[in-house]
Formats: structure tokens, sequence, C-alpha cells
């Protein structure tokens, strides 16, 4: 019975050897594991929205593979308020592998002026909350967290409507001519079209049109509207309609007095 006992006190001895020896070899690997991270990005996303991309270089140089390895960002606005979430999921890195992971969230603007123009002509900044998660060598999870800011540029930053100007057409028609200026801060190039709707003071359409735009990034827009009105029609005072459609929003109407 004494062997037995010392049978299985061996037993247990090396047990407890070969897993001090594992988790020393598992947290010592852990070192020759080596996160880096690119550029973030933020481009049009094809299903109408805006895609924020962050790219991720994993190089596995230790012992044992990484399981699960996940990634959740969550975006808020400059007050803290939740605006969306993203989440990626590698299953496997091998041991002795790299990995390139692209982890990307797709931002859906709201459509309403409560809710979207802020990010369409107020440049601001976006708070980024994300955790790293994974499992090493197939038995200890390991997390990390951590909190960071990009600056938002608005695509149609300080958007105006000059005052509009009539000339004559004919004896019935004139023509109204109206400015129409605005700056993509965006990082990306903006593409889209602009209607713009005028109203006398009864609320009368008087004349409408529309002009397809792009605008690289970083650079301005200065254009003219050219609208056809009867001349009988026009009042000294009354409202624009501007419609703002591009591929990730189609903004409600931007309602601007003038006279």
């Amino acid at each position: 019975m004494n062997v037995s006992i010392r049978i299985i006190g061996i037993a247990t001895m090396f047990f407890w050897i070969f897993l001090i020896a594992f988790a020393v070899s598992a947290v010592y690997s852990i070192k020759d594991l080596q996160f880096d991270f690119g550029e973030a990005r933020f481009s049009v996303s094809p299903n109408h929205g805006i895609l924020f991309s962050l790219p991720i270089y994993i190089d596995n140089n230790g012992y044992y593979s990484i399981d699960s390895f996940n990634i959740t960002t969550e975006f808020s606005d400059s007050e803290g308020a939740f605006i969306t979430e993203g989440f990626t999921l590698i299953p496997v890195i091998p041991k002795g592998e790299n990995a390139t992971i692209v982890h990307n969230v797709t931002l859906n603007l709201d459509g309403s002026l409560e809710g979207g123009q802020q990010y369409l002509f107020n440049d601001s900044e976006l708070r980024i909350a994300t955790s790293v998660g994974m499992r090493f060598a197939e038995v200890f999870p390991v997390e990390a967290s951590t909190n960071f800011s990009l600056p938002w540029g608005a695509p149609f930053y300080n958007f105006m409507l000059g005052e509009p100007e009539y000339s004559g057409f004919n004896l019935t028609h004139q023509i109204v001519t109206v400015p129409l200026s605005f700056e993509n801060h965006a990082s990306f190039d903006l593409t889209g079209e602009i209607q713009l709707k005028i109203y006398n003071e009864a609320g009368v359409l008087l004349g409408e049109n529309q002009a397809a735009f792009e605008v690289l990034r970083f650079s301005s827009y200065n254009g003219q509207f050219e609208l056809y009105v009867q001349s009988a029609r026009i009042t000294s005072s009354g409202r624009f309609e501007v419609y703002l459609l591009t591929p990730f929003l189609d903004c409600e109407p931007l309602v601007i007095p003038y006279g």
C-alpha cells in the first residue's frame, strides 16, 4: 500500500512539475507575441454608411497558438453618448505564423438633422473604447482594453447659401442664381448630388435644380445653382430647401430662409 501511495505521490509531483513548466513556458512565450496597429481610416462603405477600419498585425513567434482572438470597438460622441459598436473574431492564429486583421465598424449616420447634423456640418471628436481578448496556449485567457479618440472632419463644414440674384430670362420668367459653398473636412472623398428648391413667402414652389458633385478630401466646393422661376410669383422673402444625397446619407431637407 505504501508503494501505491508513493507511486501516486510521484505521479502527482510530476503532474505539478509539468503544469508549472507549461505555465512558465506559456508566460515566457507571451513575450514573443507582437502586436502592431496600423492607421485607422474612415471611408464610405458599400452598405450606406461610414466604414471605420483598423488594421492589426499579429506576429505569433511563441510556442503556442492563439485561440479566439477577438476585438470589440465601441464608438461614442464627444459627450459620451453611444453611437455604435463592432466585433471581430479570429478563431486560431497558429504558432510561428503572422496574421493581418482588419477590424471594421460601420457607422450609420442618422438621416434626421437633429441626430446627424453635428457629423455633417461640424468638426467633432469620436471616443473609441477598444477591448482585445484571446486564449493563449488553449488555456490562459488574456484581456486588455484601451480608450482613445479620433478627430471627425465634417464633410459639409461651413455649408453656406449666398443671397439669390435675379436676372431677366424672358417676359414671364427670371433666372435666380444662388451661390453654394462648403468645405470637405472628412478624411475621404465626397461624392453625391445636391438638390435645391426655392419657395416664395406663401410656400409656393418657384423652381428647382440639381447637380452632382465630387469633392476631394480636405478640399472646398464652390458652385452656383440657376433656377428658372415665374416672375409673377417672386416675393421679397421665402425659403430654400437643400437636399444632400450621398452614398452614406440621404439627409432630410435643410431649410434656409432668404430675404
